[in-house]
């Protein structure tokens, strides 16, 4: 299969603190080189994040001229406030929207919609498309979404989101290509038509992002903990990491994905590293802008 040149996309969170806010500025400023397709931006349970999402939403496209496509859920959040943002976003200018049912709320493993908001990701996907847009992300699970009962079922919701309206997919995280191609093949076969991009985790923490996997219900393979195991010094983890993360990409790439997201923690110094390690280094837009080794 003939090899292409992808194309990637970022997410990142509104920062909370000041502090936090400079390290996403740092973070966007060193992945702009890349000319990312879009970036993200997360949307907290009801809404808690809104107003820091704008702000970062206006920052992304005054300073940095990038496509931005910001999440929405159905968590906590009425109908009138997530159309309202909505609206304000297609206001802006922003013509693609990330759409999600949203996670449960702390200390429960059950969702439970607004009484006057969305009740599911398809009712948010349809809002949507009434605003106007008709670019709309939505997530797809190479190992099943927590509440499918079986990867039918799982398929079968994702193409239940395609027909109202969503136009492409990323997926969780996953720690092997094989899982990724094979969900592929899965929805190819199920008649699922828009493109599905990879979700791409850096391992950041360890310990950290292996407690993560088990609550999202992804497979963190037994050999990396056991790999994890015998470094102690940070550098070497983060080696480590770039390598997993590369060899996970570089098996996609050469079996034609085009596309990646990479899911940053707002740090972008190992997903930087793992796009120079695929061979896919460009040159920064802005000559001050130095990619972190």
């Amino acid at each position: 299969m003939k090899q292409v040149t992808p194309k990637f996309s970022f997410e990142l969170f509104p920062p909370k603190t000041s502090k936090l806010r400079k390290q996403s500025m740092i973070c966007l400023d060193q992945l702009t080189c890349y000319s990312p397709d879009f970036i993200s931006i997360t949307y907290g349970a009801g809404g808690s994040s809104r107003d820091k999402s704008k702000d970062m939403i206006k920052v992304i496209q005054q300073n940095h001229k990038l496509a931005v496509a910001p999440h929405l859920t159905c968590a906590g959040i009425s109908k009138t406030k997530t159309l309202n943002f909505a609206q304000n976003c297609w206001d802006k200018g922003i013509r693609q929207m990330v759409a999600l049912r949203g996670d449960p709320p702390k200390n429960t493993d059950r969702f439970e919609a607004h009484p006057n908001g969305f009740k599911s990701s398809i009712d948010l996907i349809r809002g949507l498309g009434k605003v106007g847009f008709t670019n709309i992300k939505v997530g797809a699970y190479p190992e099943m979404h927590p509440d499918s009962k079986s990867m039918s079922s799982n398929i079968d919701w994702l193409k239940q989101k395609i027909d109202a309206g969503a136009t492409s997919a990323i997926t969780q995280f996953f720690f092997n290509a094989k899982v990724f191609l094979e969900f592929r093949e899965k929805c190819m076969k199920a008649g699922v038509n828009i493109p599905i991009i990879p979700g791409i985790l850096p391992i950041e923490n360890y310990k950290k992002t292996k407690n993560m996997a088990e609550r999202c219900g992804t497979t963190f393979p037994q050999h990396f903990n056991e790999q994890f195991a015998k470094i102690n010094d940070e550098n070497e983890e983060n080696k480590l990491s770039i390598e997993i993360s590369t060899k996970i990409c570089d098996k996609l790439i050469k079996e034609g994905v085009q596309n990646f997201h990479f899911y940053t923690l707002n740090k972008p110094t190992l997903t930087s590293q793992i796009i120079s390690a695929l061979g896919f280094l460009k040159f920064s837009l802005n000559p001050g802008v130095k990619i972190a080794r």
